[in-house]
């Protein structure tokens, strides 16, 4: 029997990614951040999630999307990378999917703008392809020392 792993939904522009509800920690509404001098332009700050200063990355400018401003849909989602916790802010949250990992291929070079390293896979669903996104290359290491120093200062 082929494995089924749970994945969180969510969109950016009109596309739809999910990400392994393993690394997600929670989902919450877009707050106010505290912007940090001197960091990359997708970094866009800080703020206090779950008892914990919470670096933020805009995922779409990471992916290199257009910018969109802030809508009630607007959701951070906290996630866990390389034991850090940091907030993705997404479109939309849309709903918990369980996918049956005989239905996902491995990454084509590029999607819609979205370097390779960045996805897990693709997944055939009933209602078209869905991009699994591959957190832990979200972040390279010095970006992850970029972030390490965000949450120090």
């Amino acid at each position: 029997m082929a494995e089924v792993n749970k994945y969180i939904l969510f969109k950016l522009k009109n596309q739809t990614f999910g990400v392994e509800v393993s690394q997600v920690i929670s989902i919450e509404r877009l707050q106010e951040i505290t912007g940090v001098p001197r960091t990359s332009e997708f970094i866009k700050g800080v703020t206090y999630i779950r008892e914990q200063t919470t670096p933020i990355i805009d995922l779409r400018e990471r992916l290199l999307m257009d910018e969109a401003k802030p809508t009630d849909d607007t959701r951070i989602l906290v996630v866990s990378i390389n034991s850090m916790q940091l907030g993705l802010i997404v479109d939309a949250a849309t709903e918990v999917k369980d996918i049956d990992q005989s239905v996902i291929d491995p990454a084509p070079e590029i999607i819609g703008g979205v370097k390779e390293t960045f996805i897990r896979g693709v997944a055939r669903l009933e209602n078209g392809l869905l991009i699994l996104l591959e957190l832990e290359s979200i972040i390279d290491p010095y970006e992850t020392n970029e972030l390490l120093e965000v949450v120090s200062e």
